[in-house]
This record gives structure tokens, C-alpha cells and sequence, in this order.
């Protein structure tokens, strides 16, 4: 065991009492233990807290509902007809896009299905899709449902991205090595921006460019990346991405999701997609017979109305986003998360590994600990002491201190916690 990292609680309430963001703690509902403590909740990359103004917003709606019936549409407080309309600016800060670039719709996989509709273009020997080998499983699904779709056998016109033999995360130089190689055959490159089981943070615009200098499309699952990493889509270049937006982002459980569609893609009538009356012109809308007039912007990718009950609490986080800013989230999600880094490590190498990328530019607020030889009751134990996180099988614990509303006093009090579960 190496010597133990020089730490304390009273060093961390201090660095607490000089964060610029303490204060948005807060604004936030932080769950409880039985004893009345705090919950230490670092989990917010499964499932975002609750804002305190969501209530309210929701009953506003609910209100709104109540009194006005159908009415709601045009004379409630926040209208419901333009409602999806509200959180477009924030969003697209949050992913670093152009407005006509994003729309709040459906939910993820969804979202992954419509745009594999436009964008997986099977033709002639240009027929794979290439996707890391640890894929989040809904996204692998959809591929493989859409190579059949389309007539192709998944075995065969799948591509994995696989780490080297004894490695966890991906290799730039591998990535574009198997992009050049296979370049010639694949149609679509499909990633997780931000791995969700070793938190790797990829370079959206380098691997853009690789991937388009072979003639492929590319696109992006930012369920892990979206409020959390500077995702900056419109300028990387890719063609698409797609997020949830009930992690960092705070929607509630089973919440709203989002897509990226690159302003160059949007009138492009060698795009196709699958419409609803929703994607029409907003002027003719209610006309009803007329044919498909698609809306010029991202909205044209949708279906249906939105739901507003869902819609709601999407758009009550995202006003925090838009208070804060990513610019100020990232600094203090490097901070918080390399003070993570380096308690644990101080537990010693010959019990914990860190699989996460070390370079803060390669990671966003999550650290993957792998728990040398442990099983389910080490983080059973430091459940039952108050910490939520995430167990992966087969010895893996994902730590996800986002700077919104977790403190450097939650990160001490988890390391506390791990280091007396670890001795033990």
C-alpha cells in the first residue's frame, strides 16, 4: 500500500468554500439516508438529481391543463403548441451546436433509430457499420436490427472496435488504422462519444474527419457526454449524434432525448428520413391534406407533438445549464474529478485500477474503479454507508461526481467510506 494520499474533510470543505459553484448544490434535491445524513450520490451518469423547480414547472402545466383544457396549446403560460421551442437555444449550448441543428424529441434509442434511417445508406460494397466492441447494448441492438433491416447479416457487417489484449480503452492510432483499412466497405461509424462503462472521452472531430476521408458517414451517442464533456458537434463535422437527457442533464427517469443533425445534412434531399405532421411547416400544419412540407431545421425530424409533461422537466434543468455554462462545469469537473483520481489511487495499485483514461482531455466526470478481486459485497458495503454509485460486473464501480451539485466533501466521504470497505 502506497502512502496515503494528504487529505482530509476539513481539506475538502475548504476547497468546497472556494467553488464558484457551490452554491447550485442547492438547487437541487440530494436524497437522504434513513439517519436524515445526505445520500453521497454519485450517480448522476444513470440518473440526474431533481432540480427543485421542476415541481413547481410541472404543476404550472398541470394548472394549465386544469383550467384551460385544449386551450393550454395557445393560451396556457408557456404555450404547448411552440413548447419544444423553449429549450432549443440552451440545448444546443450545451452540445455546441447552431439551433437549427437540434431538436428535443423522443427518447434516445429512438432518436439512434431515426437517424440511422437517414444516415445508414447501405450501397454496393459500402455496406458496415463500425461500433466499439463495449458498445452500450441499446446501441448495438440498433445496429443489428438495422443491418437485418436491411437484409445484412450482423456477423458479417458488423464491425467492432476492440482494445488491445490486457487494455480497457481504445487507442487513437487503432482507431483510425481499423477506419483506413476497412474505409472502403463501411457506411456508417457509430460511437459512444463518452464510453459508458470506461468513461472514455473520444475525439469527435478527429475520428470525424478520419471516417469522412473515407467516405463514411459519422455519428454519435452522447448519452454519456451530453452536460457533461464540451462536445462542440456543429464544429467537429459529424453528421449526427444522439442523447438522453436524464443523466448529467437532469430530466427525470425515462426523460426527453435530443439529436444533432449537421446544418449541411438538413435540406440535403439525398437524406431521406421518416416524417410526422409534427416535421411539417408550422404556417400549414393544421391544413391537414396538404403534402409534406418539411420544417428547414432539425424540427423536421420530428413526428409527433411533444409531450409537455416530459418536455417540462427537460426544460427546468436545462435553465440551469444555460445559468452555469459548460465552460464553468468542465473546470470544476476536472478539478473534482482529478481530486477523485487521486484519493483512490492513494489506496495503492495492488487493489485499485483505474480503467479510465488518466488525461482529463480523454475523460469527463466519471471514474471506473476496478476493485482488484472483489465482488458485490465490497460495494454492497459502501451502499449500506450511504454512498449510490454503479456496479458493473465483473469488478468494476462507476463513480460519477458531477460538478452541478456534488461537493469535494461527497468525494472525501466516498473515498472515506472505500478505503475502510477495502481494509476490511
Amino acid at each position: 500500500m502506497v502512502k496515503e494520499f494528504q487529505s482530509s474533510l476539513a481539506d475538502a470543505r475548504k476547497m468546497d468554500e472556494l467553488d464558484d459553484l457551490s452554491e447550485y448544490r442547492t438547487r437541487y434535491h440530494i436524497p437522504v439516508q434513513k439517519n436524515g445524513e445526505p445520500i453521497i450520490y454519485l450517480c448522476g451518469n444513470s440518473l440526474g438529481l431533481q432540480p427543485k423547480s421542476t415541481k413547481e414547472n410541472v404543476l404550472q402545466e398541470l394548472t394549465d391543463w386544469e383550467n384551460l383544457g385544449v386551450e393550454g396549446h395557445f393560451h396556457a403560460k408557456n404555450p404547448w403548441m411552440p413548447y419544444h421551442e423553449f429549450l432549443t437555444k440552451a440545448m444546443a449550448k450545451v452540445v455546441g451546436a447552431q439551433p437549427n441543428e437540434v431538436i428535443v424529441m423522443n427518447t434516445l434509442t429512438v432518436n439512434l433509430h431515426l437517424m440511422l434511417v437517414s444516415f445508414y445508406r447501405p450501397q454496393g460494397k459500402r455496406v458496415k457499420i463500425l461500433i466499439e466492441s463495449d458498445a452500450f447494448p441499446s446501441d448495438k441492438y440498433a445496429v443489428q436490427s438495422q443491418l437485418r433491416f436491411h437484409g445484412y447479416d450482423p456477423q458479417e457487417c458488423l464491425i467492432e472496435f476492440t482494445p488491445r489484449p490486457g487494455e480497457s480503452c481504445l487507442r487513437n492510432e487503432d482507431i483510425k488504422e481499423v477506419i483506413e483499412r476497412e474505409g472502403s466497405t463501411i457506411a456508417l461509424i457509430l460511437l459512444g462519444n463518452t464510453n459508458y462503462y470506461t468513461g472514455q472521452f473520444f475525439d469527435i472531430k478527429q475520428i470525424s474527419i478520419w471516417g469522412h476521408e473515407q467516405g463514411c458517414m459519422v455519428g454519435f451517442d452522447c448519452a454519456h457526454g451530453a452536460g457533461n464533456v464540451p462536445l462542440n458537434l456543429h464544429d467537429s463535422g459529424c453528421d449526427f449524434a444522439v442523447w438522453c437527457n436524464y443523466k448529467y442533464l437532469n430530466s427525470g427517469p425515462g426523460g426527453m432525448g435530443g439529436a444533432f443533425i449537421n446544418e449541411r445534412h438538413l435540406n440535403s434531399e439525398g437524406i431521406p428520413r421518416l416524417e410526422g405532421w409534427w416535421g411539417h411547416n408550422k404556417e400549414t400544419r393544421f391544413k391537414m391534406r396538404d403534402a409534406f412540407d418539411p420544417i428547414p431545421t432539425a424540427e423536421a425530424w420530428q413526428l409527433s407533438n411533444p409531450p409537455i409533461l416530459s418536455m417540462v422537466s427537460a426544460w427546468s434543468a436545462l435553465k440551469l445549464f444555460d445559468e452555469v455554462g459548460m465552460e464553468r462545469l468542465r473546470r470544476k469537473s476536472i478539478a473534482l474529478t482529478a481530486y477523485l483520481e487521486n484519493l483512490v489511487k492513494s489506496l495503492g495499485e495492488e487493489v485499485i485500477n483505474i480503467i479510465t483514461p488518466a488525461d482529463p482531455e480523454q475523460r469527463g466526470s466519471q471514474l471506473s474503479i476496478q476493485v482488484k478481486n472483489a465482488k458485490k459485497d465490497l460495494f454492497n458495503t459502501i451502499t449500506s454507508e450511504g454512498v449510490i454509485a454503479d456496479w458493473r460486473e465483473p469488478e468494476v464501480i462507476r463513480v460519477a461526481p458531477v460538478p452541478m451539485y456534488n461537493s469535494f466533501e461527497d468525494v472525501f466521504r466516498f473515498y472515506d467510506i472505500l478505503k475502510k470497505a477495502v481494509s476490511e
